[in-house]
């Protein structure tokens, strides 16, 4: 509705929900005094702050498609799912273990991150960083309770970085990157619990027998792109497995 001022919402301390995309907000100051606020969305703004006043009770947040920089100010101790999607961030330095212990779900596809060094919230359970520039992976291995990752639409070429601390990551998407070597996706063995891939759109998945060369050396896999793996491909797989480690003895 194009409103700049939001002022009159203090009055009304007991508001647990409140959404007020689609308007020219600068400040949310004035949400401060809404104590009980559970749930608050602020997307297509003109913010380039996400800073607020600690709210003890609030649980999610979404600040999509605003011009927020950085992560400052985010304090909020029941936070579970911040969405901070299509804004300006460059790096994931500034989020805090120490006040965001609650953070399970992070969004932040369509900035401009190129890293994932410094994000310091370790019990995420998923993670969105498609639709960035990350060339590089590192500080994964703090993440022991990531069930979900999102790489799509990235600059990685090579996927080190990733832990076998990482004993809860069931799904990767690994989609539009620029991974060429099946002795790079071979490194997603460290990765216990691993059941779906998604490497689609990379060079690699142009090469002949792509998904069996995949299954080769990740043989836990349950899904490949949007297929399930079929007995068939995996005993396939294995034949080609067998093959090249007899060829790497025989080296």
């Amino acid at each position: 509705r194009g409103l700049t001022d939001i002022s009159l919402l203090e009055r009304f301390i007991h508001l647990r929900y409140v959404d007020l995309s689609k308007n020219k907000l600068k400040d949310l100051a004035p949400l401060s005094s809404l104590t009980q606020l559970l749930w608050l969305k602020v997307d297509r703004n003109l913010l380039t702050s996400a800073s607020m006043q600690e709210l003890p009770y609030l649980q999610v947040i979404s600040f999509d498609r605003n011009h927020i920089v950085d992560f400052e100010g985010i304090t909020h101790p029941l936070l579970a799912n911040l969405s901070l999607k299509e804004n300006k961030i460059k790096t994931l330095l500034g989020l805090s273990h120490d006040h965001l212990f609650s953070l399970q779900v992070l969004e932040l596809r369509g900035n401009q991150i190129n890293t994932t060094a410094g994000l310091g919230v370790s019990k995420l359970k998923k993670l969105y960083l498609a639709k960035n520039t990350i060339c590089s992976l590192e500080g994964l291995e703090e993440f022991e309770q990531l069930e979900i990752l999102h790489l799509r639409d990235n600059k990685l070429e090579a996927l080190d970085g990733f832990s076998a601390s990482m004993k809860c990551l069931q799904y990767l998407n690994l989609r539009s990157n620029g991974i060429k070597s099946f002795q790079e996706v071979g490194k997603l063995q460290v990765l216990p619990m691993l059941q779906a891939l998604v490497l689609m759109d990379n060079p690699c998945a142009q090469e002949p027998d792509y998904r069996l060369q995949v299954l080769s050396r990740l043989p836990r896999l349950q899904r490949l792109d949007k297929e399930t793996v079929e007995e068939e491909e995996r005993e396939e797989a294995e034949k080609i497995r067998q093959t090249r480690r007899g060829k790497e003895k025989e080296k």
